[in-house]
């Protein structure tokens, strides 16, 4: 049973910085693609960022340059390191996996796992 588990979420103000941690148990495929995923109030989720089996990664265009996926595969866990953050990151992220080496951040219905989600609060 593939299970995911965030956990890192928080409150902090504008221009700080937060690190997301999403710990993968469960998963035998050795070919995935691990993504996050963000959901604000009132809006749709949204694909963040995302790491494949090759550690080839991928950003929206809204977190270029401020956050950077990571994994660190003997701990079996994905990390996204948020720098310089902004009012309008606040949101639940998710994070979610898929098999196979191709993803894109384009649709959630690509990704079969998720987890529960943990708040990102930004203050201005």
């Amino acid at each position: 049973q593939v299970q995911l588990v965030e956990s890192g979420g928080g409150s902090v103000q504008a221009g700080g910085s937060l690190r997301l941690s999403c710990t993968v148990s469960g998963f035998t495929s050795s070919r995935y693609c691990l993504a996050w995923f963000r959901q604000a109030p009132g809006k749709e989720r949204e694909g963040v960022a995302r790491i494949n089996t090759g550690a080839v990664s991928m950003y929206a265009d809204s977190v270029k340059g401020r956050f950077t996926i990571s994994q660190d595969n003997a701990k079996n866990t994905m990390y996204l390191e948020m720098n310089s953050l902004k009012s309008e990151d606040t949101a639940i992220y998710y994070c979610a996996a898929t098999i196979g080496s191709w993803c894109s951040l384009l649709s959630t219905s690509e990704y079969g796992y998720w987890g529960q989600g943990t708040q990102v609060s930004v203050s201005s």
